[in-house]
C-alpha cells in the first residue's frame, strides 16, 4: 500500500494543477492548506532499501514488530550485546544465547567493528534498569533473529566515535570514514534540507529559474585569480570562472528576468584561511530591480530556510554604511555580537603634549582612536597586552598604548602623567570605562587606525573568551548589512592606479554618478554586503547597464583592455534592462550556522589549507606524453632539475 505521506503528495500536485487551471482562489487556498501538510510530512527513509527501519527510528511504540536494520558495527558488549549504527543513531541488538541461534552468536560474536551487517529480530522494551535515555532508541532493543555480514572492516585508522580525537590531516586522508561521524551527517544533511528550503522559496514562490551556467569559459580582468585549463588548440586556455557573475548579467539581457543557480566557483587564491580553491554560492539576479528589492529577498530566503532547531532569525537586518562599520569596528564585516566599540578620542588629545600623537593630528587624516577592554587588568596578564601590541606592530606597522584604571580611579600608565584629572575624567567618561578596564590607543591615518584597533578588538575578545567571559554567544545570529562602499580603492601595490572594490561591473550610486567622470575615488557604489557574526556570507551590487558607462570604467578608470569584455559591451548594447543580484556564500553560512571550526566541516570533500586533497593526492604529475596533445612541456626550476639527475 502507498504510504499516506506519498498519497498527500500526489493529490497535492493534482490540487496544484486543478487550481492553475481554474484559477480560482478557494482552489489556491486547499492547494496551499496540502503543500503546508506535505511539507511537515517525514521522509521515507526505508524506500527502495532492503530494511524496514533505520538505527535511528525505533521507539516504544515499535514493541512487537518484527524489523529488518541494515548498518555499521558500532562495538559488542561481553558477547551479549551489539550496537549498531547507521546515518540516523544506534540501536542495541540482543545477541542470542540459545544453541538454535549458535551460527547467528557466531556471526555477531567474532564481526570486526565498523563491518556492515543486516540483521532481522523482534523489538522488545529494555529492562528498565538498562534504558539509555542519551539516545532516542534508548527504551528499546532488538533481539535478533538472523545475522549476515555483507562487508568486513579490517582495523581503521581511528574509531568512529565522537571522543575519539583525530587531526584534521588524518580526517581529510580518510575522508569517506569521517563522514560516518554524526557531526558530519549533520552538517551535510542540514545543508541539503537548507539548500532545498533555498529552492522551493526561489522557484515555487517567487518564479526563479534555475539556470546551469559554464565552468568553461575565458580569462577576464578584475577579481580574483582564475585556473586556467589547457585547450588542445595551441597557446589557447580556457579559464574556470570565479563566480557566473557574467553569465548571470547576460541571463538578464537575455529576458530570464528572475535566474538563481547553485553554482561551483573556483579562485586560484593558494592558502588563505577558511578558503577553498573550489566553493559552492547561492547565486541570484533580477531585471528590475533596486538594493533594497534584493535585500528584502534574501531575508525572507533566508528566514524560510533556517533551520528549526536553531534560535529564530527577525527581520528585517539593521544596515550600517561602510565609513560607519570602519569607525565603529574597524572593519566591513563587524561582529556585532558584543561592544567594545572604537571611539574616537581626537579632540580630547589635541591638548595633550605629547609629540607623537601631535604630529599625527597636524596631518588630514590623522586620528586618534580607543577602544575599552572590560576587565582586562583582571583577565589579561602583561604577556597578552604585549602580544596585543606586537600584533599591532608586526601586521599594521603600527604603536598602540594602553591605558588602566586603578581602584583609585586614576589611569595608571607611561603616558598619564601627560593627562591632567580633568582630561583623565573626560577620557573615563567618554570610554565609560570600569575599574581594571585596559584602554588600547592608536594614533595614525584614520583607517589604519581603525583598522588596528578593530583586530585588536577581535583578538581581546578570544583572549577573554579563554579566561571564561562571554562575550560572543555562539547560539546568537546577528546579521548586518553594509552599504555604501566606495566604488574603487588603490591598488595596494600601486597606491596611484585604482581597482574595484567589489568588481568591474558594480554601477555607481545614482547621486555620485556625475563623479564617476571627474572624481572616481569619491565615488560611492551600489555595492551591499551582508555579514553573520563577523563574516561576510554575501555580497552583491547593482549593475552597470549602459554600454557606454561599463567601458568607460573598464578603459579610463581600471586601464582594463575593454576588449577582453566585448561579449557583455556589445550585450549590454542591445537593450539591456536594469538589474542586480547577490551571491551567498554556502560554505561559510553553514559553516557558522552549526558552529564548525572550519568550512572545511561542511563539505563532503575538501581541499586542505594548502588546497590538497590529501584523499586522492591531488594535484598530482602528469607525463610528458598526457601533455603532448595540449602543446605544453613543464619548465622544471633548475634546483629539481638537479635533484632527478641526482
Amino acid at each position: 500500500m502507498m504510504p499516506f505521506h506519498h498519497m498527500l503528495h500526489l493529490l497535492h500536485r493534482e490540487l496544484s494543477l486543478f487550481s492553475r487551471r481554474l484559477n480560482k482562489p478557494w482552489c489556491r487556498s486547499i492547494s496551499n492548506s496540502f503543500a503546508l501538510h506535505s511539507e511537515k510530512s517525514v521522509p521515507d527513509f526505508n524506500s527502495f532499501a532492503a530494511r524496514t527501519n533505520t538505527c535511528g527510528e525505533l521507539r516504544s511504540a515499535h514493541v512487537g514488530q518484527d524489523v529488518t536494520l541494515c548498518g555499521w558495527v558500532q562495538y559488542q558488549r561481553q558477547n551479549l550485546f551489539l550496537v549498531l549504527r547507521d546515518f540516523q543513531g544506534l540501536t542495541q541488538l540482543i545477541i542470542p544465547q540459545d544453541e538454535a541461534h549458535s551460527h547467528v552468536k557466531s556471526i555477531l560474536c567474532s564481526v570486526p567493528m565498523e563491518s556492515v551487517l543486516r540483521v532481522t529480530g523482534t523489538v522488545c522494551f529494555r529492562p528498565p534498569e538498562q534504558k539509555n535515555p542519551r539516545i532516542p532508541t534508548g527504551d528499546i532493543e532488538v533481539k535478533v533473529k538472523t545475522a549476515e555480514i555483507l562487508n568486513s572492516s579490517k582495523k581503521l585508522p581511528f574509531e568512529i566515535k565522537e571522543f575519539t580525537k583525530k587531526s584534521e590531516t588524518l580526517r581529510m586522508q580518510y575522508r569517506y570514514l569521517d563522514l560516518r561521524s554524526s557531526q558530519m551527517q549533520y552538517n551535510l544533511r542540514l545543508r541539503s534540507q537548507m539548500v532545498m528550503r533555498m529552492r522551493e522559496y526561489l522557484c515555487n514562490l517567487h518564479g526563479f529559474v534555475d539556470v546551469e551556467t559554464p565552468t568553461l569559459f575565458k580569462r577576464t580582468p578584475g577579481g580574483a585569480k582564475e585556473f586556467l585549463v589547457p585547450s588542445r588548440e595551441p597557446g589557447k586556455f580556457y579559464s574556470l570562472p570565479q563566480s557566473p557573475q557574467q553569465f548571470k548579467q547576460l541571463l538578464m539581457i537575455g529576458g530570464l528576468d528572475r535566474y538563481f543557480q547553485v553554482a561551483r566557483c573556483y579562485r586560484d587564491e593558494g592558502s588563505k584561511p577558511d578558503r577553498q580553491p573550489e566553493f559552492t554560492q547561492i547565486d541570484i539576479e533580477m531585471s528590475f530591480v533596486d538594493k533594497s528589492g534584493i535585500q528584502r529577498l534574501i531575508e525572507g530566503l533566508l528566514q524560510y530556510s533556517w533551520p528549526e532547531e536553531k534560535s529564530p532569525i527577525t527581520i528585517p537586518f539593521p544596515s550600517m554604511s561602510y565609513a560607519e562599520a570602519l569607525a565603529a569596528y574597524g572593519t566591513d564585516k563587524p561582529d556585532t555580537r558584543f561592544g567594545m566599540k572604537i571611539i574616537d578620542v581626537s579632540d580630547l588629545f589635541r591638548s595633550v603634549d605629547i609629540g607623537l600623537i601631535q604630529n599625527v593630528l597636524r596631518k588630514p587624516q590623522g586620528t586618534v582612536k580607543a577602544i575599552c577592554v572590560p576587565q582586562g587588568m583582571r583577565c589579561l596578564q602583561n604577556k597578552n597586552l604585549e602580544s596585543l601590541k606586537e600584533t599591532a606592530k608586526s601586521r599594521f606597522n603600527q604603536e598602540v598604548l594602553h591605558l588602566v584604571l586603578g581602584p583609585d580611579g586614576s589611569l595608571k600608565s607611561p603616558m598619564s602623567k601627560f593627562l591632567n584629572r580633568e582630561q583623565q575624567s573626560e577620557l573615563i567618561r567618554a570610554l565609560n570605562i570600569q575599574v581594571d578596564d585596559v584602554v588600547l590607543l592608536a594614533a595614525g591615518e584614520h583607517k589604519k587606525a581603525c583598522s588596528v584597533l578593530g583586530n585588536l578588538r577581535l583578538e581581546s575578545a578570544t583572549l577573554l573568551e579563554a579566561t571564561g567571559l562571554v562575550l560572543r554567544d555562539p547560539t546568537a545570529f546577528h546579521f548586518l548589512w553594509v552599504v555604501d562602499f566606495p566604488l574603487f580603492l588603490p591598488k595596494e601595490e600601486k597606491p596611484a592606479e585604482l581597482e574595484s572594490a567589489h568588481h568591474p561591473f558594480t554601477a555607481p550610486h545614482p547621486s555620485d554618478t556625475s563623479l564617476l567622470y571627474s572624481e572616481p575615488t569619491k565615488v560611492r557604489s551600489q555595492h551591499y554586503d551582508l555579514v553573520l557574526n563577523g563574516s561576510e556570507i554575501g555580497g552583491g551590487s547593482i549593475r552597470i547597464h549602459n554600454a557606454q558607462q561599463q567601458r568607460f570604467v573598464l578603459e579610463k578608470v581600471l586601464k582594463e583592455d575593454p576588449e577582453l569584455l566585448s561579449h557583455l559591451l556589445e550585450a549590454l548594447a542591445c537593450g539591456a534592462p536594469p538589474h542586480g543580484g547577490i551571491a551567498l556564500g554556502l560554505d561559510r553560512l553553514i559553516c557558522l550556522i552549526v558552529g564548525a571550526p572550519s568550512i572545511r566541516d561542511v563539505i563532503a570533500f575538501p581541499k586542505s589549507f594548502k588546497g590538497y586533497d590529501l584523499m586522492g593526492s591531488a594535484p598530482d604529475q602528469i607525463g610528458p606524453e598526457e601533455l603532448e596533445p595540449y602543446h605544453i612541456r613543464v619548465a622544471w626550476p633548475v634546483a629539481e632539475v638537479a635533484a632527478k639527475k641526482n
